[in-house]
Protein backbone atom coordinates (compact mmCIF):
# COMPACT_ATOMS: atom_id res chain seq x y z
CA UNK A 1 0.00 0.00 0.00
CA UNK A 2 2.95 2.29 0.63
CA UNK A 3 1.32 5.05 2.69
CA UNK A 4 2.94 4.18 6.00
CA UNK A 5 6.34 3.74 4.44
CA UNK A 6 6.13 7.03 2.53
CA UNK A 7 5.27 9.06 5.60
CA UNK A 8 7.80 7.32 7.86
CA UNK A 9 10.50 7.86 5.30
CA UNK A 10 9.83 11.59 5.41
CA UNK A 11 10.84 11.63 9.07
CA UNK A 12 13.88 9.32 8.98
CA UNK A 13 15.56 9.79 5.62
CA UNK A 14 16.19 13.52 5.47
CA UNK A 15 19.78 13.12 6.68
CA UNK A 16 20.48 11.18 3.51
CA UNK A 17 18.70 13.72 1.30
CA UNK A 18 20.06 16.94 2.84
CA UNK A 19 23.15 18.67 1.48
CA UNK A 20 25.95 17.22 3.64
CA UNK A 21 27.65 20.61 3.63
CA UNK A 22 24.95 23.21 4.38
CA UNK A 23 27.54 26.02 4.35
CA UNK A 24 29.35 26.10 0.98
CA UNK A 25 32.05 28.36 2.44
CA UNK A 26 33.12 25.93 5.17
CA UNK A 27 35.34 23.86 2.90
CA UNK A 28 37.16 26.92 1.55
CA UNK A 29 37.72 28.27 5.05
CA UNK A 30 39.09 24.91 6.24
CA UNK A 31 41.53 24.77 3.31
CA UNK A 32 42.78 28.27 4.07
CA UNK A 33 43.25 27.41 7.75
CA UNK A 34 45.13 24.22 6.90
CA UNK A 35 47.60 26.26 4.85
CA UNK A 36 48.21 28.58 7.83
CA UNK A 37 48.61 25.83 10.47
CA UNK A 38 51.79 25.77 12.49
CA UNK A 39 53.58 22.49 13.13
CA UNK A 40 51.86 20.42 15.83
CA UNK A 41 48.37 21.97 15.44
CA UNK A 42 45.35 19.63 14.91
CA UNK A 43 43.66 20.40 11.63
CA UNK A 44 39.86 20.73 11.46
CA UNK A 45 39.12 19.99 15.12
CA UNK A 46 36.89 23.03 15.71
CA UNK A 47 35.30 22.91 12.26
CA UNK A 48 34.33 19.24 12.70
CA UNK A 49 32.41 20.16 15.83
CA UNK A 50 30.65 23.00 14.04
CA UNK A 51 29.77 20.79 11.06
CA UNK A 52 28.37 18.11 13.38
CA UNK A 53 26.19 20.67 15.16
CA UNK A 54 24.87 22.02 11.87
CA UNK A 55 24.02 18.55 10.59
CA UNK A 56 22.33 17.64 13.88
CA UNK A 57 20.19 20.75 13.67
CA UNK A 58 19.00 19.87 10.19
CA UNK A 59 18.07 16.30 11.14
CA UNK A 60 16.00 17.41 14.11
CA UNK A 61 13.80 19.83 12.18
CA UNK A 62 10.12 18.70 12.27
CA UNK A 63 8.06 17.94 9.18
CA UNK A 64 4.86 20.04 9.28
CA UNK A 65 1.57 18.71 7.92
CA UNK A 66 -0.64 20.77 5.64
CA UNK A 67 -3.34 20.79 8.34
CA UNK A 68 -3.33 20.35 12.09
CA UNK A 69 -5.46 17.44 13.33
CA UNK A 70 -7.13 16.66 16.65
CA UNK A 71 -7.80 13.26 18.22
CA UNK A 72 -11.13 13.01 20.05
CA UNK A 73 -12.34 10.19 22.29
CA UNK A 74 -15.91 9.35 23.24
CA UNK A 75 -15.64 7.25 26.39
CA UNK A 76 -18.35 4.54 26.50
CA UNK A 77 -18.26 4.53 30.30
CA UNK A 78 -19.29 8.19 30.34
CA UNK A 79 -22.22 7.71 27.97
CA UNK A 80 -25.81 7.45 29.10
CA UNK A 81 -29.12 7.28 27.29
CA UNK A 82 -30.26 10.50 28.96
CA UNK A 83 -27.17 12.52 28.02
CA UNK A 84 -27.02 14.69 24.92
CA UNK A 85 -25.23 12.97 22.04
CA UNK A 86 -21.59 13.99 21.99
CA UNK A 87 -21.56 15.37 25.54
CA UNK A 88 -19.07 12.69 26.64
CA UNK A 89 -16.70 13.44 23.74
CA UNK A 90 -13.39 15.06 24.62
CA UNK A 91 -10.43 16.35 22.55
CA UNK A 92 -7.26 14.43 23.41
CA UNK A 93 -4.41 16.10 21.53
CA UNK A 94 -3.78 18.27 18.47
CA UNK A 95 -0.79 17.48 16.27
CA UNK A 96 0.71 19.36 13.34
CA UNK A 97 3.85 17.41 12.38
CA UNK A 98 4.66 13.88 11.24
CA UNK A 99 6.78 13.34 14.33
CA UNK A 100 3.95 14.32 16.67
CA UNK A 101 1.57 11.97 14.86
CA UNK A 102 3.83 8.92 15.25
CA UNK A 103 4.58 9.80 18.87
CA UNK A 104 0.84 9.83 19.60
CA UNK A 105 -0.11 6.85 17.46
CA UNK A 106 2.58 4.64 19.01
CA UNK A 107 1.21 5.36 22.49
CA UNK A 108 -2.55 4.96 22.01
CA UNK A 109 -4.73 1.87 21.86
CA UNK A 110 -5.58 0.35 18.50
CA UNK A 111 -9.31 -0.03 17.76
CA UNK A 112 -9.16 -3.73 18.61
CA UNK A 113 -8.09 -2.80 22.16
CA UNK A 114 -10.81 -0.21 22.77
CA UNK A 115 -13.88 -0.98 24.87
CA UNK A 116 -17.16 -1.79 23.16
CA UNK A 117 -19.07 1.44 22.57
CA UNK A 118 -15.94 3.58 22.15
CA UNK A 119 -15.58 6.11 19.33
CA UNK A 120 -12.15 7.46 18.43
CA UNK A 121 -12.00 10.44 16.05
CA UNK A 122 -9.34 12.26 14.08
CA UNK A 123 -10.63 15.57 12.68
CA UNK A 124 -9.08 18.67 11.25
CA UNK A 125 -8.26 21.15 13.98
CA UNK A 126 -11.19 23.37 15.02
CA UNK A 127 -13.77 21.02 13.44
CA UNK A 128 -15.74 19.12 16.07
CA UNK A 129 -16.94 15.62 15.12
CA UNK A 130 -20.59 16.55 15.56
CA UNK A 131 -23.47 17.11 13.17
CA UNK A 132 -23.99 20.52 14.78
CA UNK A 133 -20.53 21.77 13.86
CA UNK A 134 -20.95 24.45 11.16
CA UNK A 135 -18.40 22.76 8.89
CA UNK A 136 -20.05 19.33 9.22
CA UNK A 137 -23.70 20.46 9.21
CA UNK A 138 -24.24 20.12 5.44
CA UNK A 139 -22.04 17.08 5.05
CA UNK A 140 -22.28 13.34 5.27
CA UNK A 141 -20.20 10.21 5.68
CA UNK A 142 -18.89 7.10 3.96
CA UNK A 143 -18.79 4.01 6.19
CA UNK A 144 -16.76 0.80 6.06
CA UNK A 145 -17.52 -2.19 8.29
CA UNK A 146 -15.11 -4.81 9.61
CA UNK A 147 -15.20 -7.94 11.71
CA UNK A 148 -14.19 -7.55 15.34
CA UNK A 149 -10.48 -6.92 15.66
CA UNK A 150 -9.97 -6.33 11.92
CA UNK A 151 -10.00 -2.52 11.70
CA UNK A 152 -6.55 -1.73 13.12
CA UNK A 153 -4.68 -1.60 9.80
CA UNK A 154 -7.49 0.11 7.82
CA UNK A 155 -7.71 2.73 10.57
CA UNK A 156 -3.97 3.42 10.39
CA UNK A 157 -4.02 3.71 6.60
CA UNK A 158 -7.06 5.98 6.77
CA UNK A 159 -5.18 8.28 9.15
CA UNK A 160 -2.11 8.28 6.92
CA UNK A 161 -4.23 9.08 3.86
CA UNK A 162 -5.85 12.00 5.72
CA UNK A 163 -2.76 13.66 7.15
CA UNK A 164 -0.76 12.86 4.00
CA UNK A 165 -3.36 14.64 1.81
CA UNK A 166 -3.91 11.62 -0.42
CA UNK A 167 -7.42 12.59 -1.56
CA UNK A 168 -8.12 14.64 -4.67
CA UNK A 169 -10.95 16.41 -2.83
CA UNK A 170 -9.09 16.58 0.48
CA UNK A 171 -10.43 20.05 1.28
CA UNK A 172 -13.92 18.51 1.48
CA UNK A 173 -12.89 16.05 4.20
CA UNK A 174 -13.59 16.85 7.87
CA UNK A 175 -12.10 13.76 9.48
CA UNK A 176 -12.64 10.11 10.33
CA UNK A 177 -13.95 8.04 13.24
CA UNK A 178 -13.54 4.41 14.22
CA UNK A 179 -16.44 2.97 16.23
CA UNK A 180 -16.16 -0.25 18.23
CA UNK A 181 -19.40 -2.17 18.66
CA UNK A 182 -20.36 -5.57 20.00
CA UNK A 183 -20.29 -7.51 16.73
CA UNK A 184 -18.28 -5.27 14.41
CA UNK A 185 -16.05 -2.23 14.00
CA UNK A 186 -16.82 0.67 11.67
CA UNK A 187 -14.72 3.42 10.16
CA UNK A 188 -16.53 6.48 8.83
CA UNK A 189 -15.10 9.29 6.71
CA UNK A 190 -16.90 12.60 7.25
CA UNK A 191 -17.14 15.25 4.53
CA UNK A 192 -18.55 18.77 4.54
CA UNK A 193 -20.50 19.17 1.28
CA UNK A 194 -22.82 16.21 0.83
CA UNK A 195 -24.60 17.75 -2.17
CA UNK A 196 -21.40 17.67 -4.25
CA UNK A 197 -21.86 14.19 -5.68
CA UNK A 198 -18.72 14.30 -7.82
CA UNK A 199 -16.53 15.09 -4.80
CA UNK A 200 -18.17 12.52 -2.55
CA UNK A 201 -17.97 9.77 -5.17
CA UNK A 202 -14.32 10.54 -5.80
CA UNK A 203 -13.53 10.39 -2.08
CA UNK A 204 -15.38 7.11 -1.65
CA UNK A 205 -13.63 5.46 -4.60
CA UNK A 206 -10.17 6.67 -3.54
CA UNK A 207 -10.72 5.49 0.01
CA UNK A 208 -11.68 2.01 -1.13
CA UNK A 209 -8.64 1.83 -3.42
CA UNK A 210 -6.27 2.98 -0.67
CA UNK A 211 -7.55 0.30 1.69
CA UNK A 212 -8.06 -2.36 -0.98
CA UNK A 213 -11.66 -2.68 0.23
CA UNK A 214 -13.83 -4.67 -2.16
CA UNK A 215 -17.32 -4.36 -0.66
CA UNK A 216 -19.84 -1.73 -1.81
CA UNK A 217 -19.97 1.27 0.53
CA UNK A 218 -22.64 3.92 0.97
CA UNK A 219 -22.79 7.64 1.68
CA UNK A 220 -25.42 9.02 4.08
CA UNK A 221 -26.29 12.69 4.48
CA UNK A 222 -26.05 13.94 8.09
CA UNK A 223 -29.39 15.67 7.56
CA UNK A 224 -31.05 12.33 6.78
CA UNK A 225 -29.37 10.67 9.76
CA UNK A 226 -30.66 13.37 12.11
CA UNK A 227 -34.22 12.95 10.88
CA UNK A 228 -34.38 9.20 10.29
CA UNK A 229 -31.62 7.85 12.55
CA UNK A 230 -30.97 4.24 11.47
CA UNK A 231 -33.64 4.52 8.79
CA UNK A 232 -31.47 6.87 6.70
CA UNK A 233 -30.70 5.51 3.25
CA UNK A 234 -27.54 5.77 1.19
CA UNK A 235 -27.60 8.65 -1.28
CA UNK A 236 -24.48 7.46 -3.14
CA UNK A 237 -22.74 4.10 -3.41
CA UNK A 238 -19.39 3.03 -4.87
Amino acid sequence: MGLEENLKSMSINDEENDNPNPNPNVKDEEEEEEEELEEGEIAGEEDDTTSSSLKKGVVEQPHPLEHSWTFWFDNPQAKSKQATWGSSMRPIYTFSTIEQFWSLYNNIHRPSKLAVGADFHCFKHKIEPKWEDPVCANGGKWTLTFQKGKSDTPWLYTLLALIGEQFEYGDDICGAVVSVRGKQERIALWTKNAANEAAQTSIGKQWKELLDYNETIGFIFHEDAKKLDRGAKNRYTV
